[in-house]
């Protein structure tokens, strides 16, 4: 997990504001096979939205700390029933958002 500065989390969350859920946990619940899939999208796209269905047994926190610790990935904010979550790319022709973040 990354740490980042205020400005750092700023630029982030401008990121994501434009940005659609493109996860969403339900009743299934969380699995290590879940979190592979979001690194694999997190690869190509640096940053992306996770959403809570209504009938999810568990809490953002919950989710938030099962990623975190069953992954590299960072949530960098949560927003009522949805998560932000952040990983560097490792190919440099996916690298935007990490390289910009740095800059800052």
């Amino acid at each position: 997990m990354l740490e980042f500065t205020g400005k750092q989390k700023r630029f982030l969350r401008s990121q994501a504001n434009t940005l659609s859920p493109i996860f969403s946990i339900g009743k299934n619940g969380l699995t290590q096979k879940w979190v592979d899939e979001i690194v694999l999208a997190l690869a190509k796209r640096e940053l992306i939205k996770v959403s809570l269905q209504q009938g999810a047994d568990e809490s953002v926190k919950d989710v938030a700390d099962f990623i975190q610790a069953h992954s590299n990935i960072t949530v960098a904010q949560t927003i009522g029933r949805t998560l932000v979550l952040f990983l560097p790319a490792e190919e440099d022709k996916y690298k935007k958002i990490s390289v910009a973040l740095a800059k800052i």
